[in-house]
């Protein structure tokens, strides 16, 4: 494996704009191409971006020798057929996240890229940041006494529903439980490190997608956890850990809010706060890194994957719960 991870981006989404320059800044990576499934499209993103190759189809950028691993920007319909295939090809894969439409195409391509022996990580970014780290040790460290509830929310306002918005059709994944909610499944997983035994959600429903689910998680300790996701509602994206000494509150947990620090509060019983701050790189290159740093390692069975495979399967739960209106085992 060569010192700087060599990548190609499939796909010219708006979110890869966001993503590519930060592969380029990172020191453990290389950005060598770009593949879209119209040329004219990738040669001009390349151009754009100071990209040195493009190629007219995905599989071209997976026949490259050129190319050590992938971005994948595409939408969630496309995610298990693009990492089985870079796969095949000995490339190594970060997703944009939901992982998947489902847990079963979660673990086909979790089979084939164990097989193949490449490394699969999904593409939440928080999770790699010091800021995310130090909040998980607080929590581990037993300095908040004994958990008793999560509650997440993570919403934005749309004035009109863009129709033609992926997120807005149910068949290429979307839905704001796959697009926003993930992110609350994750993190309530990732600080308690449990899974839940039931689950419960309610949803409003446009075009066969749910622009706002509200959902409950319950745990064998009587823990609970709260999730929040929508496309109706002012942007939040928050999370609260109380305990049973003190609360630890993060309003921005999932991308510092523009201009503010990578920040958090602790609050104890009596109203006193503490502020953290907690100074990081930006997001897309915390997980550039940390995905550069498995690949380095060929550690195929990480914990995020874990992680990601437990989100997507109380993800399915809580939208079988919303479209049923009944309480769902897990």
């Amino acid at each position: 494996m060569p010192d700087r991870i060599r990548f190609a981006i499939l796909g010219t989404a708006r979110i890869a704009r966001r993503v590519a320059p930060h592969i380029q800044q990172s020191d453990g990576a290389k950005l060598v191409a770009v593949a879209s499934r119209c040329a004219d499209k990738a040669s001009a993103f390349a151009r754009e971006l100071g990209i040195p190759a493009s190629f007219g189809s995905y599989q071209a950028a997976l026949d490259s020798p050129d190319v050590d691993a992938v971005y994948l920007p595409l939408p969630p319909s496309l995610h298990r057929e693009w990492t089985i295939r870079a796969a095949e090809a000995g490339k190594h894969v970060l997703s944009e996240k939901p992982l998947a439409m489902n847990v079963a195409e979660v673990d086909e391509m979790v089979s084939a890229c164990r097989q193949y022996g490449v490394v699969l990580l999904d593409g939440v970014m928080w999770y790699h940041t010091p800021r995310a780290a130090a909040m998980r040790r607080i929590v581990a460290d037993g300095l908040l006494g004994e958990i008793r509830q999560v509650t997440s929310a993570f919403t934005f306002r749309w004035d009109e529903w863009p129709m033609d918005d992926i997120r807005m059709q149910r068949s290429t994944g979307g839905g704001s439980l796959m697009d926003l909610g993930w992110y609350c499944v994750g993190a309530t997983l990732l600080f308690l490190n449990r899974m839940p035994t039931r689950v419960f959600a309610t949803a409003r429903w446009h075009n066969d997608v749910d622009v706002r689910m509200n959902g409950m998680l319950w745990f064998d300790n009587g823990l609970v956890a709260g999730v929040e996701s929508g496309f109706d509602a002012v942007r939040r994206r928050w999370i609260e850990i109380a305990g049973s000494k003190q609360a630890l509150v993060c309003d921005d947990f999932t991308r510092p809010w523009e201009g503010r620090p990578p920040r958090f509060w602790v609050h104890d019983t009596d109203g006193i706060s503490s502020q953290h701050i907690v100074d990081h790189k930006p997001l897309e290159q915390c997980m550039i890194d940390g995905f550069c740093d498995l690949v380095q390692r060929g550690d195929v069975d990480h914990r995020w994957l874990s992680l990601s495979r437990k989100t997507q399967l109380v993800c399915d739960r809580l939208a079988e719960s919303a479209r049923s209106e009944t309480i769902v085992e897990v």
